[in-house]
């Protein structure tokens, strides 16, 4: 198996969404639920932002009162690192190790949202990529 292939073939899709009026308690509790660390923000159908687990943390440090009025739109990531379907698995890894991030929105080549690649994912990816080489 070869690190080109596309990073569609190992996006998870369809994954877990919210709203911008999610609350975070609710962001928590889907989180939780689905184990899940990335939650893609949608508004009408379009991914608008991303919520982290490391956003979530941060969020939960305020006060209870402060707390009940803070909702996804308020702590997503308004510009989440996206990638186009076919893009090469080893450019997508590579631009996350660069940007320390955790996750990126892969979309078809005509904008249409396909799915969430993770560190997960990347895992994934990699322990098929050293199996085949060891065949």
């Amino acid at each position: 198996m070869s690190p080109r292939k596309p990073v569609e073939e190992f996006t998870t899709p369809n994954p877990v969404t919210a709203t911008e009026n999610t609350s975070i308690d609710e962001l928590r509790a889907m989180m939780t639920t689905y184990g899940v660390r990335h939650l893609p923000i949608v508004r009408d159908g379009k991914v608008v932002g991303l919520v982290s687990d490391r956003d979530l943390r941060v969020a939960q440090g305020l006060s209870s009162a402060h707390r009940l009025h803070v909702l996804a739109g308020d702590i997503m990531s308004t510009d989440p690192v996206s990638v186009k379907a076919e893009t090469p698995l080893d450019e997508v890894a590579l631009t996350m190790s660069d940007r320390k991030i955790g996750s990126v929105l892969v979309h078809e080549a005509d904008g249409t949202f396909l799915g969430i690649f993770t560190l997960t994912d990347a895992l994934n990816a990699l322990i098929e990529v050293v199996r085949a080489r060891g065949n």
